[in-house]
């Protein structure tokens, strides 16, 4: 079946059906973001076209129509806000998704943000956007109007948004949102900044705070991106520098365990010279599998982490490293059947250039390459996101 590749998961966070679905995959390099179709039962791509947005692509995520799709864009600058009344290089652009071929086509005026965004949301019933700024470290909220335009920011009161924010998702339950907070390594003449996870409150666009999940006050736990099991059982987190997951457990309203259940290696040989940092971590649609992207630098290995979930425990256990074919694998995403995964290969070398890497996915969760695609970046770009999203 012809499928269009966006690299995007459910909005609301939680998998659909496994059955085969139509689906669209985008890429951004720079401010290009691309289309590409897709066709599952054979694992090829194939670009159709592609929008331009004001400055370089962070992130996007689709409205749970999946009639509209999200994007975050930026200049990249950080460390300070863009005065009051001045143009911002930073903003969010809304886009129609065509519901035949995935092509997108610009929806409304995009929004200005004072600072970079490094992740949005959407919330359950898609009556906002949830946005995360790194640095300065923020959070805030925009309204989504009824015909899916972007709308007003909604004023909040003091909320803790720890240090060096790095994503943000809407609960599933709808009643919180997770800031996942990275916090920053210690360098030779700076402290290290502790991490944690922010629970907040959540209803009808206001934010409240509710609890912060900091192992050890936050040292040592610079956690970078999170996923829901589809049970509604637990949540797993990648820890950047600490090359670690963890799995935490949740209740009904969105609040987590205070401390991790699990907390598992996504190697299973010793990391060598080469520095390891994970980035992006996946839940399969079906629950059982869970993946996560080992990035590798100085020699360190560029692989995406497969494990089997206990679906009583929610324990993972790693049974494959799945070589990228790439360098860097920043963000991948898995298409909503939960047939095959794609791997946006972020960095580009004279010797091997960025792309991304298409894999068959088993029904035993193992990943088994079958291309890739080379993506010209110019050597000024960076493949930065990608991800698959359903047509409605």
């Amino acid at each position: 079946m012809r499928t269009a590749i966006l690299v995007m998961l459910a909005a609301s966070g939680v998998w659909g059906q496994t059955k085969t679905m139509r689906s669209a995959l985008y890429a951004a390099a720079g401010p290009e973001l691309m289309e590409f179709d897709v066709d599952v039962a054979n694992a090829t791509l194939t670009k159709r076209g592609s929008v331009m947005l004001p400055d370089g692509v962070q992130e996007a995520f689709p409205h749970p129509s999946h009639k509209y799709l999200y994007v975050t864009w930026s200049d990249g600058v950080i460390g300070k806000l863009v005065p009051e009344g001045e143009k911002s290089p930073h903003g969010v652009t809304a886009f129609k998704i065509d519901p035949k071929t995935g092509a997108l086509t610009q929806h409304g005026d995009p929004i200005s943000l004072r600072a970079r965004a490094v992740f949005l949301s959407v919330d359950v019933d898609g009556t906002h956007i949830v946005v995360a700024n790194n640095d300065p470290s923020g959070i805030t909220v925009h309204a989504i109007k009824p015909d899916g335009t972007l709308g007003a920011q909604i004023p909040q009161g003091p909320v803790d948004v720890g240090v060096y924010a790095h994503q943000v998702r809407v609960d599933p339950s709808n009643k919180a949102v997770i800031l996942v907070t990275r916090g920053n390594a210690p360098t030779a003449t700076k402290k290290e900044d502790p991490g944690a996870i922010k629970v907040i409150d959540y209803k009808k666009g206001i934010l409240a705070n509710r609890q912060s999940i900091a192992p050890n006050k936050g040292f040592g736990f610079q956690v970078r991106h999170l996923d829901f099991h589809p049970s509604g059982k637990w949540d797993f987190v990648t820890l950047e520098k600490q090359n670690k997951i963890y799995v935490f457990k949740r209740s009904a309203d969105g609040s987590l365990g205070d401390a991790p259940l699990f907390m598992k290696d996504p190697l299973d040989h010793p990391i060598g010279k080469g520095g390891q940092a994970l980035s992006t971590i996946h839940v399969h649609p079906s629950g059982k599998f869970l993946y996560a992207a080992n990035r590798g630098s100085n020699g360190g290995e560029n692989s995406i982490a497969v494990f089997t979930i206990n679906q009583e425990t929610g324990e993972p256990t790693l049974i494959q490293d799945a070589d990228t074919h790439g360098i860097q694998p920043r963000t991948f995403s898995i298409d909503p059947s939960g047939k095959i995964l794609v791997v946006a290969n972020m960095t580009a070398t004279k010797e091997v250039p960025a792309c991304l890497s298409v894999y068959r996915i088993g029904g035993d969760g193992k990943l088994e390459y079958v291309r890739k695609y080379d993506i010209e970046t110019g050597g000024t770009r960076t493949l930065f996101w990608t991800g698959f999203v359903g047509l409605p």
